[in-house]
């Protein structure tokens, strides 16, 4: 099968599966407060990412393109929404237009639907300097994504099966780019001793892309004759990542994806430490279902919905959710205790104000 052919069908897998992951948010809740002393008006929700100034903690993250004129339809209506409302947008691996230079177009019609705005470039870990260069003279972008996909690949049937030298790529991207690089798993989590190698070779920005969003593991078992069943629970859940990359790398810019679908779960996601959210599988069911419209409705349902969570907790600014008590339960709480993460530093916390 060709990459094209490929795309679409991630596409149409990724529709059917969108929402039937459990996530991870339901074993974190916030310490209520009955007098948080301010109104909806006074929150303001702008953000950083390394470098990057967000005007809000949610971004578009990386989806398709290298999939021909369906693909080049989906990032048209993606960056237009991501214009609109001024929100960061990533894009899919660029890896197809680098070998392919006819579907070049497919990603470059994000930068020609929003011109000024912060688009994020993609490309796999056997990426070179050049590719990586390549990439981001496409989209004039303003960071870089290097995805890891290493049990994606193991269970895609005409997958890589080489995964040697990927820190030392990593490392060489790192010191020839001038924008920030962003290193993200694809769905299946991030260790903290994967954060610590990261953090040796330069990396100070990770999206921790853990469970409970998009399972790729499932989605390439629709693609095969005979499925491997081994990697379908595979994986650190969203919340869990968040925390193991703080614990191990508390400078770190950490992006919370997987499994983000309410206002509450980016609340959550923000106050175990993430900066920002990524949200890929609900927006790409959104825009399929309901059209631009319904994409749109979903972002503002998911930026009022952070608002009220903030409201209701007191609280003014995206870094002061990094201070509130929260309580941790469930199999996040067991993981963490496991792994050596005390939780009790999270219900602990002095409230800002």
């Amino acid at each position: 099968m060709d990459r094209a052919s490929r795309k679409i069908e991630h596409i149409e897998h990724t529709l059917k599966l969108s929402s039937n992951e459990p996530n991870s948010f339901k074993d974190i809740k916030f310490v209520h407060q009955s007098i948080p002393n301010i109104d909806v008006e006074h929150v303001e929700i702008h953000t950083t990412v390394g470098e990057l100034p967000l005007s809000s903690p949610i971004f578009i993250n990386a989806m398709t393109g290298g999939g021909g004129e369906r693909t080049i339809s989906i990032n048209r209506s993606l960056a237009r929404v991501a214009q609109k409302y001024n929100l960061a947008m990533a894009v899919g691996s660029q890896m197809a237009a680098i070998r392919d230079k006819n579907e070049r177009a497919t990603f470059e019609v994000v930068r020609k639907e929003n011109p000024t705005g912060i688009i994020i470039s993609n490309i796999g870990s056997e990426a070179t300097v050049e590719q990586a260069k390549e990439a981001v003279e496409m989209l004039r972008a303003d960071a870089l994504q290097i995805h890891l996909n290493v049990v994606q690949e193991l269970v895609m049937p005409e997958g890589d099966r080489t995964f040697s030298g990927v820190l030392e790529r990593i490392k060489d991207i790192v010191d020839e780019l001038s924008i920030p690089v962003i290193v993200k798993e694809v769905g299946f989590g991030m260790s903290k001793e994967t954060a610590t190698k990261l953090a040796n070779v330069g990396v100070n920005v990770i999206d921790v892309g853990g469970s409970g969003g998009t399972n790729f593991a499932k989605i390439e078992n629709l693609r095969r004759e005979f499925t491997l069943d081994l990697f379908n629970d595979w994986g650190i859940s969203t919340a869990a990542s968040i925390c193991e990359v703080k614990q191990s790398q508390p400078f770190f810019s950490v992006i919370g994806t997987g499994g983000i679908r309410t206002g509450l779960d980016i609340a959550k996601a923000l106050s175990l430490g993430a900066s920002a959210v990524g949200v890929a599988g609900l927006l790409l069911k959104e825009l399929h279902d309901n059209g631009e419209e319904g994409l749109e409705m979903t972002i503002e349902r998911l930026m009022n919905e952070l608002k009220m969570v903030m409201t209701a907790l007191g609280i003014r600014k995206i870094d002061e959710l990094r201070k509130v008590p929260l309580v941790i339960s469930g199999e996040t709480f067991h993981w963490l205790k496991q792994r050596g993460i005390p939780t009790k530093n999270y219900s602990q916390r002095v409230y800002p104000h």
